[in-house]
């Protein structure tokens, strides 16, 4: 009877429920499940949570979502860092933000930030290898061409990720391949 008169009540079950949806570890954003790659992410949750806790199947996935979790928080990372080598340090975070409510400013702008951004992930390291391109880096490609700097942050990319041949270290000395 106390917890239907108080309003708190639930906010615990609120913030678990707001973690779960929360795919790009950003509080309380329900924006990101609209991308093919969110919706990847929201349905290993989801049958993740249908398992039992003790299960080799849970223990799996939960390792799995949150490895991808923090692919993604490190690939944030880099965009940040190189927007903040060019100059954008108060900008950077409103550059990378991309909800569902993002347009592509200029139409015509969509097939330039599509090679763009193709080009960052076949010449630079910027994602990893087995990164499937997202949606969300073409919105912020596109914001970068409207502020003409594309091709700065893909001289910036390709110098602070150049990409290397399989199997060397950062280093440059020759390592074990890796899978």
């Amino acid at each position: 009877l106390c917890s239907n008169n108080n309003p708190y009540a639930s906010f615990g079950a609120t913030l678990a429920r707001d973690e779960e949806q929360n795919l790009w570890s950003t509080p309380h954003d329900v924006t990101h499940t609209e991308a093919d790659d969110d919706r990847v992410l929201y349905n290993m949750i989801v049958v993740r949570n249908q398992l039992d806790k003790d299960s080799e199947e849970w223990q799996k996935l939960n390792y799995d979502i949150y490895t991808l979790r923090q692919t993604r928080k490190e690939v944030r990372s880099r965009w940040k860092h190189i927007l903040e080598d060019l100059g954008f340090q108060k900008e950077a975070d409103s550059l990378l933000s991309v909800t569902k409510l993002s347009i592509i400013s200029d139409s015509q702008n969509m097939s330039k930030a599509r090679d763009i951004l193709l080009k960052l992930s076949e010449e630079t390291n910027i994602f990893p290898t087995s990164w499937e391109l997202s949606e969300r880096y073409l919105f912020v490609v596109d914001r970068l061409i409207a502020l003409d700097a594309a091709e700065e942050f893909f001289r910036v990319a390709s110098a602070a990720y150049p990409k290397r041949p399989r199997g060397e270290r950062a280093d440059g000395s020759p390592g074990a391949l890796r899978s």
